[in-house]
């Protein structure tokens, strides 16, 4: 997903932290059937070996027989994993390392509109720790096509799954392609260590240098209002996000509460109060079409349906989304279709 998620407020990352360890804990219905699959159910063949873990280092269960659950962390956890990858990260909601990789290089174009880094062209990964003491990694790459193969292949070598390859944006110039990628395993470093040659075969530059912030000329509040939802503004875009409600559980661990499953929308000013927005739903499968037909009542275009990852359950399908137009009028048009999914407001947004 291409909407970067917000980072915590460091002052409150322990409270937040502990509220969510207690929702991940309390599994839904749904996932407490999954809690009582066979505890033999298959292994992710593609997880990260490691030669010092044990054999069962990499099923995803706890001793119970349950998903593993996400256990809290701090940057200060994560030291490792940002020097190796030569760049800082954040943590989100306390329970797992989000790292964002801007695609500021690239000059980008669809339908006319020169498009900000911060709008579309967010490459990002996330770790997170587990209660059977491996690490899960999982994030959305952007990749020129050309290069694309060679990311493909640089992704196998160092253990990768890729579990989507797709678009974000219809029209557009350079071609671009984003691929979302799974790991996990018990050194954190080694994997980072792998990430990074990845990326660098994606092309993606170091990190730009700090920009001073900006107001942008959007109502922003109106926006916020429209879509019940408090936004944030930064590298030149307002953003809003929701999480799904049900805990998402994926090859047998439970994902912390908006990894990998969010509804998130950005809004690049145009001028006037006018904004490019680009944006997707996660939906199960009974609310998809109701979400389509809402969006195309309210002028939205319809850019790509599919499936972020291999084994979720409940299983997730991922709409993308593009539209100009008035940001609060795209706002509420979008909160009608939220309405229709199993969503709450990002908590930190």
């Amino acid at each position: 997903m291409s909407t970067q998620p917000p980072p915590d407020e460091t002052g409150t990352e322990t409270g937040i932290r502990r509220r969510n360890l207690l929702a991940v804990a309390a599994l839904t219905p749904a996932s407490a059937k999954l809690a009582l699959r066979d505890s033999h159910a298959e292994r992710d063949p593609h997880a990260e070996r490691d030669p010092h873990a044990g054999h069962d280092s990499h099923a995803g269960h706890d001793r119970t027989g349950r998903p593993a659950t996400p256990v809290p962390s701090t940057t200060a956890t994560w030291a490792g994993v940002a020097g190796t990858l030569g760049r800082s990260g954040n943590m989100i909601r306390g329970l797992y390392y989000h790292t964002p990789f801007p695609r500021w290089d690239l000059h980008v174009v669809s339908r006319g509109i020169t498009l900000t880094p911060g709008l579309a062209l967010g490459s990002h990964v996330s770790f997170a720790r587990y209660s059977d003491g491996n690490t899960l990694v999982m994030g959305d790459l952007i990749i020129t096509e050309c290069r694309l193969q060679r990311l493909n292949d640089a992704l196998h070598t160092h253990g990768f799954m890729q579990t989507a390859i797709h678009k974000h944006l219809l029209a557009h110039t350079p071609a671009l392609w984003w691929t979302h990628i799974h790991t996990q395993g018990r050194d954190p470093v080694r994997m980072a260590r792998g990430l990074r040659a990845v990326v660098e075969a994606t092309g993606t530059p170091p990190p730009p240098p700090p920009a001073r912030p900006r107001p942008i000329d959007l109502d922003t509040a109106g926006i916020d209002r429209a879509l019940g939802v408090p936004g944030t503004t930064a590298n030149g875009v307002h953003a809003c996000t929701f999480i799904r409600r049900e805990t998402i559980v994926d090859h047998n661990r439970a994902l912390p509460p908006g990894l990998g499953a969010t509804t998130a929308f950005t809004f690049q000013p145009l001028g006037g109060g006018r904004a490019a927005l680009s944006g997707d739903f996660a939906m199960v499968s009974g609310e998809v079409h109701d979400v389509l037909a809402t969006l195309r009542h309210g002028s939205i275009d319809l850019v790509e349906l599919h499936n972020h990852g291999l084994t979720e359950e409940p299983r997730l399908f991922f709409l993308h989304l593009w539209a100009v137009g008035d940001g609060v009028a795209l706002a509420r048009s979008l909160r009608r279709a939220v309405s229709l999914t199993n969503v709450a407001p990002a908590p930190g947004s």
